[in-house]
């Protein structure tokens, strides 16, 4: 366990980042990065921490880029534009975020001396629509040029690329992440395990794309954490990409709704909604070079995650958490 260090996590406000933070903050010095688009550092009550300094900034300004990453051993760089929906509704801002986000933090730490490791977030959708046990050697397929559901997935891809040739050419220790559906307590923003636990709490409909039949494999919370902690401290990590995910935890977004509905004793209906965008069909990774290189594997079940997860939201509703 890392003691003593200094981290700086773009995107660090995020459900992600926040629990990331969570777990190192006692023993370490935090520098969370971001515009505050969604706050669960605050929500956690972190932002208050004596070991976390709160940055707010643009990882699309360099200057403030080089600021926070001055004096940082560790950079967890995640800020990004995240969900479908914002996605589509803002393409552009998506890959500016991504590309120029990811370079201005390579080049900071570039820059930089003393910087131990560079953790890039990328995405399991560079995959593309069809992902069946996908290895991170296996060839990305991504969608139609111009089809801005894609968007994220192809800026992904080059920041991936980007973070391993500033390994290759200039021996900045980088490493790239690629985050199955995670999913657990303090999730803001979209997602589908976030909406289906709230509506049914509240007896509201839970509704679902076309048949549902959309297959996800869902990744806890606190496994996603260990593996980044992993990262950022085994040398056989650097320069490699991983997998991180939970391949025993796959079901249809039907067959999640339906766990959920029972989970919660909710009398919930489910609603078939059509939806004519294109979409991830297929999602199920292959993560045994994580477990072989970082001696990662998850370890908390679908059914366990979920009751984890029911449980704060329904605190949290109740005004608890």
């Amino acid at each position: 366990m890392l003691k003593g260090a200094h981290i700086l996590i773009t995107g660090g406000a995020g459900f992600i980042g926040t629990a990331l933070a969570a777990r190192l903050a006692d023993d370490n010095h935090i520098r969370v990065l971001d515009i505050l688009r969604r706050n669960a550092l605050s929500s956690a009550g972190l932002d208050r921490h004596p070991n976390i300094e709160l940055v707010v900034g643009d990882v699309r300004d360099l200057t403030a880029v080089r600021r926070a990453v001055t004096g940082c051993e560790y950079i967890i760089h995640m800020a990004s534009i995240a969900g479908v929906d914002t996605v589509l509704k803002n393409p552009v801002m998506t890959m500016e975020v991504s590309l120029e986000g990811t370079m201005n933090v390579l080049r900071a730490a570039h820059d930089c001396t003393g910087v131990k490791r560079v953790i890039d977030f990328s995405t399991s959708e560079v995959f593309g629509s069809y992902a069946f046990r996908v290895r991170e050697a296996d060839v990305t397929s991504l969608g139609a040029v111009g089809e801005a559901r894609w968007t994220y997935a192809v800026s992904k891809l080059a920041t991936e690329h980007l973070a391993h040739n500033y390994w290759k050419q200039f021996n900045l220790p980088t490493v790239a992440i690629r985050p199955f559906n995670i999913y657990g307590p303090g999730q803001v923003g979209e997602g589908a395990v976030h909406a289906f636990v709230v509506r049914a709490l509240q007896g509201e409909t839970l509704r679902i794309h076309n048949e549902g039949d959309q297959i996800r494999s869902w990744c806890y919370i606190d496994d996603i954490v260990e593996a980044i902690l992993l990262a950022m401290q085994r040398e056989g990590a650097v320069g490699e990409s991983f997998n991180i995910g939970n391949p025993r935890s796959t079901v249809t977004i039907y067959q999640l709704a339906q766990l959920i509905v029972r989970l919660t004793e909710s009398k919930s209906a489910i609603e078939f909604v059509d939806w004519d965008f294109p979409d991830v069909e297929l999602r199920i990774p292959d993560v045994k070079k994580a477990e072989q290189i970082l001696g990662f594997r998850a370890h908390v079940e679908l059914e366990e995650g979920l009751l984890n997860t029911i449980e704060w939201y329904r605190r949290k509703l109740s005004g608890e958490a």
